[in-house]
């Protein structure tokens, strides 16, 4: 009996030490998508199933850009990054506040978008998510935006993390297009050598409540996260400086609304203004209670 005990306990212990071991080697990966990056974005409608004979599909996008991905927290099952563009000349330098990817181990709490600036609050089981990151991709304005839970694959010399889930229009189509409401992102981030790649094989969907869903067309998106050194992001790196308290108040309003728990719906628009123009905008010595009211004022219930 002393034996099965000991055999119980050296296996629970070579397990625990095992599972430990991966969650590093997944952290790892994660922020090897930190630092200053080189960025060439390459969108491309590729099939559509429209019906209307003036369909006219979206114009390919092929753009590039600097930026600056700081690593903002890190825990034992949780790493923030925040990404900044830095747009302008050399000389003078303008930084914009970028999406942001919070991942978390094992989560099993999500905000699912549903269409039309809805989000679900979906609770799953720990058994459903089991030795799986949740990516959390939030908008410039720290609003959600879409989330999804997937395993970190490392094998073949590849590391990878993949996840099909509903998301808003990107700005560069609802700017441009409201003939569809959803987008059906199927993310791939993988590491490599020189950097990361963020492949994406989307559906841009129709979505009305009590109806099939209508997919209208396919998309293709490829971007290239080709690593630089640091200094060319000295810019972003100083403004993240001066102004990483006021975003930590933005981030810490933010998470006591999610942590309701409970569906999300947020107005486009108050006073003609949108979120991100009324945050950017806002002196960074505001008192918690000014940003607050800022942002439940966009709260449709």
């Amino acid at each position: 009996m002393k034996y099965f005990y000991l055999l119980l306990f050296k296996s629970l212990f070579i397990f625990s030490f095992s599972q430990s071991n991966n969650v590093e080697i997944d952290k790892q990966s994660i922020k090897k998508m930190c630092g200053c990056f080189d960025v060439k974005f390459n969108f491309s409608e590729t099939f559509s199933y429209s019906d209307d004979s003036l369909y006219q599909p979206s114009k390919d996008k092929i753009a590039g850009a600097l930026e600056w991905a700081q690593l903002v927290e890190e825990e034992d099952n949780k790493v923030v990054i925040q990404h900044l563009l830095i747009v302008g000349s050399e000389s003078n330098p303008m930084i914009i506040k970028h999406w942001r990817q919070d991942w978390i181990y094992q989560n099993t709490s999500f905000y699912m978008f549903n269409h039309d600036r809805k989000w679900n609050f979906i609770e799953s089981s720990t058994n459903d998510v089991k030795g799986q990151w949740t990516q959390k991709v939030y908008q410039v304005d720290d609003s959600p935006r879409y989330e999804g839970s997937g395993s970190w694959v490392h094998v073949d010399g590849k590391n990878y993390w993949e996840n099909a889930t509903d998301a808003p229009l990107p700005r560069r189509e609802y700017t441009t297009r409201s003939d569809y409401n959803v987008t059906l992102r199927s993310n791939r981030h993988e590491i490599v050598n020189q950097g990361w790649i963020h492949d994406q094989d989307n559906k841009k969907i129709v979505r009305v409540d009590g109806e099939d869903d209508l997919v209208i067309a396919e998309e293709k998106g490829y971007n290239v996260y080709t690593r630089v050194d640091d200094s060319k992001c000295v810019a972003a790196q100083k403004w993240w400086g001066e102004n990483k308290d006021y975003w930590q108040k933005v981030r810490n309003i933010w998470n006591d609304i999610y942590s309701l728990n409970s569906n999300l719906e947020l107005a486009d628009k108050v006073e003609g203004k949108r979120l991100y123009d009324v945050l950017f905008s806002m002196d960074i010595k505001s008192s918690d209670k000014k940003i607050k009211k800022a942002i439940e004022s966009y709260i449709v219930n």
